[in-house]
């Protein structure tokens, strides 16, 4: 390769959205937020100098591709693509005709990366066939194999990811190949659902973006925040809380928060000022503050910044998020619940 040229960053995002008939609630307010979604991805792209690329597939029982590729800059709206049909879910067929379909893109030169994700409402019942009316699972197998197999053969700048819609499905998608980390539960049942969903979705392909400037291509911890960022940004970005107005409090086991407070000296809870470390998935709320925290010296920032610097700009409502790994900087998240428990080995933020 010539000494010269110009090593530029391609992003190729593949958003594989669900269209069978559970969604028909959805459907108005889906193409509102995947149109936001879009718009995320191209300011993101913009700030960072990326050339980022997307491809949009609907699914039922069957599989349609509505967008190939497209540059995100020139992404016309969802309205007039998208349309929920009366079909069952080959939730398997879909994951796997959009990673072979992005199998075919040349990449000898720049410096790709390819981002999957799929959102569902349901189980898979139709790869193979629609087994509703004719009962026969055993299509089913061979499926199973052949996901399984793509999915453990990605390589490492590779990333899948699913939105599902409980525990359960969670559980089946990790069986499908999809890595933990890369699983996010969203409420199917409600119109904010929708709205949250894509929120964890922006959320997610901004840490993603981001990433790629600290030399990560691909992960399995997508669902995640705070990873991407340094010391740096949050000082240029975020302003500093007074020391005398803050305490850090360690927590050793499990605890619900009021009487946790209320046992230390000097403090006593208040609804609204406290703030639980990060950690595990937890539902952020958008009138939810963060605080992030360094961890060599304890110091405080907040701010009007602070969730589009962790969540990505102009991102609404609820994000399903964890803690990624930060060896220098804590997240923490505003709680106004007075039995919240507080996990051991963690830290309480408290307002004075």
């Amino acid at each position: 390769m010539s000494a010269n040229r110009i090593q530029h960053k391609v992003n190729h995002v593949a958003l594989v959205v669900d269209c069978s008939g559970s969604m028909q609630p959805h459907q108005s307010q889906l193409i509102r937020v995947v149109d936001e979604f879009v718009a995320g991805l191209k300011a993101e792209s913009d700030s960072l100098g990326h050339e980022t690329r997307i491809s949009l597939y609907s699914f039922d029982h069957r599989v349609e591709n509505l967008v190939w590729d497209m540059d995100v800059k020139h992404l016309p709206s969802m309205r007039g693509l998208y349309r929920v049909k009366n079909g069952a879910t080959a939730l398997i067929e879909a994951s796997l005709k959009s990673l072979d379909d992005l199998g075919h893109i040349w990449e000898e030169y720049g410096e790709h990366s390819f981002l999957q994700i799929v959102v569902t409402d349901g189980e898979e019942n139709a790869s193979g066939g629609d087994r509703r009316h004719d009962g026969d699972m055993t299509i089913l197998g061979p499926w199973l194999d052949r996901i399984a197999a793509k999915m453990g053969g990605l390589p490492d700048h590779w990333t899948s990811a699913i939105l599902v819609p409980n525990s359960l499905a969670k559980r089946t998608a990790q069986n499908y190949g999809f890595p933990a980390g890369n699983i996010a539960i969203w409420d199917a049942d409600s119109q904010k659902g929708v709205e949250d969903a894509i929120g964890t979705v922006r959320a997610a392909a901004t840490s993603f973006l981001r990433g790629r400037e600290q030399g990560v291509r691909g992960t399995k911890n997508l669902f995640a925040v705070g990873q991407d960022i340094s010391v740096d940004e949050v000082r240029a970005n975020l302003e500093p809380i007074p020391a005398d107005k803050y305490r850090l409090l360690k927590v050793d086991k499990e605890v619900e928060i009021r009487p946790f407070v209320n046992s230390h000296p000097g403090v006593a809870y208040e609804r609204g000022a406290c703030y639980y470390q990060l950690g595990a998935r937890a539902q952020v709320q958008q009138n939810k503050e963060v605080i992030v925290v360094e961890k060599d010296t304890d110091r405080a920032y907040t701010g009007d910044a602070a969730r589009s610097l962790l969540f990505g700009s102009g991102i609404h409502g609820t994000v399903s998020v964890k803690a990624g790994n930060n060896p220098k900087l804590e997240v923490y998240v505003q709680s106004r619940s007075v039995n919240r428990k507080l996990k051991p080995n963690t830290r309480l933020l408290i307002m004075l």
